[in-house]
């Protein structure tokens, strides 16, 4: 490849390469130890130095460099991993610089001259590839060791590189580690000593930064259960970072099946670059942050001095820009931050002279930025951002985001069913309304924390614009006021810009879904009266049918999700203390943002945070961890804490302070209360003797817990079982609870928990594969001949072919025909290429280079369905039925030799398909004429082999084969046998086998002919009756039966013996395993 032009000193480079060609202005040099006379001692330190050094020349054994006559100083501009490559650019320079170079007075103008081109050369070359990364020639050279040393498809992109140790055992071995889009690599060579290494992301358990007294940092990863380890690197922590993304990433791509259609960055696996993966790091954090939907993505970020009036004086912060949205955070992350909607934004003239943009809020207070340093450039992205956003849509919901106080305006749905009307009032303002005359003690409590809040927002502001400082946090510990619970929720979850962004979306969605039958609304139907029964709200047809409105609504929205039970539990308290649409709103936010992958079939998300909670308490609760060494009991315990937010452990009245934490700070307030009511327990847990009274202590504990400042009367509060037994068990105030959460567990940090969400989600992930592997190896075994062991490696086979059409592209049949509903048996399926090439890889016997029609022929076997997909069990019966004997000896004795099924199954497949017509091109498509007036041949094949094995009578015939058929299955065979190295002998037995054929189709049909006196007057002239002869051959059609094709064929020792020779299914496991790396991925 063309290189930058470095300046290099020949002379100190003389022992190292021997030139093999020059001219006036150019040299040829091959590397010492590479080519002919290479190896020995010389090879291996020259090789040693190569792969330690980071240079073009440690890969490239070959280069060309540029000088002038007059000049001592050498230029390399060009490299090659071989003599031809080398020798083509060298060619090129001959033909197309050489003559040019004549015209030249001066060796300086010479030099430019070639320099500038070769600069073209590369800039020609780099414009699609290459043009995203940093430092693009360092790059070429780095993607030209990577797919030397690794071999894997072209298609696979490199993101990026470093140089590390990776720790082979006690002994460290200095190279390079490759990170691409699906691939972990490592090679180093040292003496003679070749390290390579090769992951896939899919692949690994456990990622993570690890210390011990050897290494004092480096980089853990698990997989296949073998530990690696690399360390010394520069960039240890960017390294890290990046690793993450890429597993997180393959993760999503393969198991998730996420398509990332809204970010063009990752939507294409031959484009990720590492900026890319930062971009997109960088955007879901601080969409986290600021709780914003999963449209938005970080523009820009600028420093600057916010003038914070609460505060008095100017905060340091960033502002964070994005499509729709203008943040700014303080530089701690918790003084305070902002969030405003660009819909709401007016920008005034900036100041120059402070470089300072004052920006007004529609309706309320204006915010000044103060040290912007691109403050013009700033002023103007808001402006046309605020030009976009400003929009009908967003306009016609303003009144909305600023929460003022509702107007009571109801959205019908229909008229005519008054169960589609949408509700515009909180269930609990409908079922409980507020005695403003009442003036007990818990309602002036109540009051004054209204006032209070009242209070902070005449301070801090009120809606989407306002200030979120400790000071909230405080108030939201100390309980939020029942009349603003569902207005805080809507701003602390970011739906209230879900919802000001969607005028009439949800009004749509239930008009679409109202009516419809699915898995997903039986489901919810069966569930709705086990919905908080217990509450008035519930026991009455509005509670119920707002409840159905919002789950089916939501079901309608996200198929993938679709119902989950807890969702009814949650859905529930949210249409508590807000209205209909609210309440679908925050559904949505808590489903997609804020508990990710929690409500699915396999609840990942769920456990995934059971799995941080393990951790946090190892941490926290060393005495509780010393005396309960398995805390696998209290990832079972809290499955329900995390999953209904403690709603179904603790009384409604409690349950409600816990959603409000949880909407301001996220997973980490249900961490916390998780922790202190471990803590809370700790002596009691301490005692116990088993899981059981375990269980027991937390289920008493939560019954006592209590809200002694709840207004809601008795008929509204769940009964607290514990207050029957005071003696056993002191009642506990949920603030209480939660202040005490905060003070001992408050330290914990969103980042840490999100670190370790990333480094628990993999080992989750790949536990439950291994069990669904478990699940689908039992089924299996059932139905085949392969044991345990061979199942196993054959699935890890086959998931990895289905891996390699999702590995390079976003359109693979098995990504566009995912269905998370389907059962563990169905989630890896192949389409027919890729059926094709593992089928190709494990069948006993050598296929030539050309395409053969018999992997059509049993894809289309297998799919019964005719979905074009096969899964797991549909491919080991294929496969088991050319390896294994199973049929029972009395079948063999009259049709074939013992232990020859594959043989037998094979000349049935053969001569069944060929029987039938099947598209020219190969591709499966689903026909709705199949099965009309034709034969099912899976259930023709079926009975027929249940009644050859019930009685041994003459084999049902089969429909008879014609010419060109039978030309077909000719050519099938010597397919088979291409390669053999008795390839001769069995392409003359199946000669003989058609001649034999051919003459017993000439005698029968000469036989069915009615006898007629002969022609003498033809028979007198040779050529007349040649010509009789050939108009009548073309006139017959040859047919076939299938047991003059069987019976001819076992006529032949060759071929029955080629049949019969015994399967090594182990290394053929073993050869397919190394082969299918190295596939082209258009496969």
């Amino acid at each position: 490849m063309w290189l930058k032009p470095e300046e290099i000193l020949l002379k100190n480079a003389f022992k190292l390469w021997v030139t093999e060609n020059d001219n006036e202005y150019f040299v040829l040099q091959r590397r010492r130890g590479y080519g002919e006379g290479g190896g020995g001692l010389t090879g291996l330190l020259v090789g040693t130095l190569d792969t330690v050094l980071d240079s073009t020349s440690k890969v490239a054994p070959y280069r060309i460099l540029h000088h002038t006559p007059d000049s001592q100083v050498y230029w390399s501009i060009a490299c090659g991993v071989t003599k031809e490559e080398i020798v083509q650019h060298w060619d090129w320079l001959q033909q197309n610089i050489m003559r040019t170079l004549s015209v030249f007075d001066s060796s300086e103008d010479i030099t430019s001259f070639v320099q500038g081109k070769i600069r073209g050369l590369i800039a020609e070359e780099g414009k699609t590839s290459l043009v995203l990364e940093d430092d693009p020639e360092k790059f070429r050279e780095a993607l030209l060791r990577f797919e030397k040393w690794f071999e894997l498809p072209p298609e696979e992109k490199l993101v990026t590189y470093y140089s590390c140790s990776y720790w082979k055992g006690k002994v460290p071995c200095q190279g390079w580690l490759y990170l691409s889009t699906n691939f972990l690599c490592f090679y180093s060579y040292l003496l003679g000593a070749e390290v390579k290494l090769v992951i896939s992301w899919d692949e690994i358990w456990r990622l993570e930064k690890t210390t011990n007294v050897i290494l004092t940092e480096s980089i853990h990863v698990l997989a296949h259960g073998e530990d690696h380890y690399f360390s010394m690197l520069l960039h240890l922590n960017e390294t890290f970072v990046i690793m993450e993304q890429l597993a997180d990433y393959s993760i999503k791509r393969l198991f998730d099946k996420e398509a990332f259609k809204g970010e063009p960055a990752l939507s294409d696996p031959l484009q990720i670059t590492k900026r890319g993966l930062e971009a997109h790091a960088k955007s879901a954090q601080f969409r986290t942050f600021f709780r914003l939907p999963k449209e938005e993505n970080l523009l820009e970020v600028h420093e600057s001095f916010l003038w914070v009036p609460f505060s008095h004086f100017n905060t340091l912060g960033k502002i964070c820009l994005s499509e729709n949205y203008l943040c700014f955070a303080s530089q701690d992350g918790s003084q305070c931050h902002i969030i405003i909607p660009m819909r709401e934004v007016n920008v005034e003239k900036p100041d120059s002279s402070s470089r300072a943009l004052t920006v007004c809020v529609r309706g309320k207070r204006a915010l000044r930025f103060s040290e912007v340093r691109d403050y013009q450039r700033l002023a103007n992205t808001i402006r046309s951002r605020c030009g976009i956003s400003a929009s009908p849509q967003h306009s016609a919901s303003t009144e909305v985001t600023c929460f003022k106080p509702y107007e009571d305006v109801t959205l019908m749905v229909g008229q005519k069913d008054s169960s589609k009307a949408v509700s515009t009032e909180a269930l609990m303002t409908v079922f409980h309304p507020q005695d403003v005359e009442n003036l007990d003690p818990k309602m002036l409590k109540e009051k004054m924390k209204e006032q209070s809040w009242n209070i902070h927002f005449s301070e801090y502001g009120r809606g989407t614009s306002m200030f979120f400082t400790r000071k909230t946090r405080d108030l939201i510990v100390r309980g939020v006021p029942e009349a603003l619970r569902g207005e805080l929720w809507m701003l602390f979850s970011g739906a209230v810009n879900d919802m000001a962004t969607h005028p009439g979306y949800y009004t749509e969605l239930v008009e679409q879904s109202l009516g419809t039958s699915t898995l997903a609304t039986d489901e919810i139907e069966r569930d709705l009266h086990r919905s908080l029964p217990e509450h008035p709200a519930f026991q009455s047809d509005t509670g119920i049918s707002a409840l159905r409105r919002v789950l089916t609504a939501y079901a309608y929205r996200n198929p993938k999700i679709g119902y989950c039970q807890a969702m009814n539990i949650l859905t529930s308290v949210l249409l508590l203390y807000a209205k209909e649409e609210e309440a679908f709103w925050l559904l949505v936010a808590v489903c997609e943002r804020m508990l990710p992958d929690y409500f699915n079939r396999r609840i990942i998300g769920a456990l995934v945070d059971q799995a941080v909670f393990e951790d946090l308490i190892r941490e926290n609760l060393p005495q509780l961890v010393e005396h309960m060494t398995d805390l696998s009991f209290f990832s079972s315990v809290s499955l329900s804490w995390f999953l209904t937010l403690f709603i179904s452990v603790l009384p409604i009245e409690s349950a409600v302070n816990v959603v409000d934490c949880f909407f301001y700070d996220g997973i980490k307030a249900i961490l916390q209360l998780g922790l202190a009511v471990l803590d809370y327990n700790m002596e009691a847990l301490i005692s116990c003797h088993d899981d059981a009274e375990a269980v027991t202590i937390l289920n008493k504990f939560f019954d006592s817990v209590t809200n002694k400042d709840s207004p809601l009367p008795p008929t509204v509060q769940q009964a607290s079982v514990g207050n029957n037994d005071k003696a056993s068990h002191l009642n506990v105030d949920i603030s209480e609870l939660i202040r005490e959460a905060y003070e001992k567990y408050g330290n914990i940090r969103l980042e840490e928990v999100e670190s370790s969400r990333k480094r628990n989600k993999l080992c989750v992930i790949q536990t439950l594969e291994d069990t669904t592997k478990q699940n689908v190896i039992r089924v299996v075994s059932q139905e085949v001949k392969f044991n345990a062991s061979h199942l196993d490696e054959l699935y890890n086979l086959f998931k990895r072919q289905h891996f390699r059409s999702c590995y390079w592209t976003m359109q693979s049949p098995a990504l566009l025909h995912h269905d998370p509903s389907l059962a563990y048996l169905e989630q890896y399926q192949l389409g027919f290429q890729q059926f094709s090439v593992l089928f190709t890889l494990l069948e006993p016997w050598t296929f030539c280079a050309t395409k053969s029609t018999l992997s059509l022929w049993v894809f289309r076997l297998i799919d019964e369905n005719q979905d074009g997909l096969i899964n797991f069990k549909e491919f080991c019966c294929a496969l088991g039925n050319f390896t294994y004997s199973l049929l029972s000896t009395n079948i063999c004795e009259h049709h074939c030799p013992h232990n020859c099924f594959s043989f037998y199954s094979l000349v049935t497949l053969c001569f069944s398909f060929l029987a039938f017509d099947l598209p020219e091109d190969g591709v499966i498509r689903k026909s709705p004429e199949r099965g009309r007036g034709k034969v099912d041949l899976q259930a023709y094949l079926k009975q027929w082999q249940n009644e050859i094995l019930k009685k041994e009578e003459t084999i049902k015939d089969l429909p008879r084969i014609n010419q060109t058929q039978f030309i077909q299955f000719s050519k099938t065979l010597y397919n088979i046998f291409h390669g053999d190295p008795e390839e001769e002998s069995l392409y003359r037995a199946v000669a003989h086998v058609t001649s034999l054929l051919l003459r017993m189709e000439e005698v029968g049909r000469r036989l069915q002919e009615p006898s007629s006196p002969p022609d003498f007057a033809k028979l007198a002239s040779p050529s007349a009756a040649e010509e009789s002869s050939t108009e009548e051959a073309s006139k017959v059609q040859w047919s076939f039966s299938f047991e003059q094709v069987l019976a001819s064929l076992l006529n032949e020792p060759a071929i029955v013996s080629f049949f019969e020779r015994p399967v090594d299914i182990q290394t053929k496991l073993g050869q397919a395993k190394v082969a299918q790396l190295k596939l082209k991925a258009n496969k």
